[in-house]
């Protein structure tokens, strides 16, 4: 997707992502047993590049909200979470700018399914939380969703 609100920093996103979500929580005390798996891959079979930029913003939101929650675990590093929110944010804000003028073709071009599919996956993520508890091993396992999620959103 060729866009000027798109700066050089940018291109790093998911890999200064992926540094900060490894940094902000520290490896499990305790072995956790929890290993389900979310993600659809039918997210990443979309060919329009707008649809694949509103798909990935639509992750990107899902995930600040996510982890922003007051339920995330003490024992994470409050910088590196903050960092990371904050990294979050400002890609957000670039990839919304690109995608303004661009809204009605991806509605019109796109099945409307994607952006639903990414709303039933964090749906199983917080169902997921809630389950268990918001314990730790849950909260981790949902630290390497934002792993996965990361390295699609670079994919899209």
């Amino acid at each position: 997707l060729a866009c000027p609100h798109l700066r050089p920093s940018d291109a790093t996103f998911p890999s200064d992502s992926l540094q900060l979500l490894q940094a902000m929580a520290p490896s499990p005390t305790q072995p956790c047993h929890l290993h389900p798996s979310f993600f659809p891959d039918t997210l990443l079979h979309t060919t329009h590049p707008q649809q694949a930029a509103a798909t990935a913003l639509h992750i990107l939101q899902h995930l600040f909200n996510t982890l922003s929650s007051p339920s995330t675990p003490r024992h994470w590093d409050a910088q590196a979470r903050h960092d990371l929110l904050n990294n979050l944010q400002r890609y957000r804000h670039h990839l919304e700018r690109c995608l303004t003028d661009n809204r009605t073709v991806f509605k019109r071009q796109g099945p409307r399914n994607l952006l639903l599919n990414v709303n039933k996956y964090f749906a199983r993520i917080h169902d997921f939380l809630r389950t268990h508890n918001h314990s730790a091993c849950a909260w981790d396992h949902v630290r390497l969703e934002a792993v996965t999620c990361f390295q699609h959103v670079d994919t899209l």
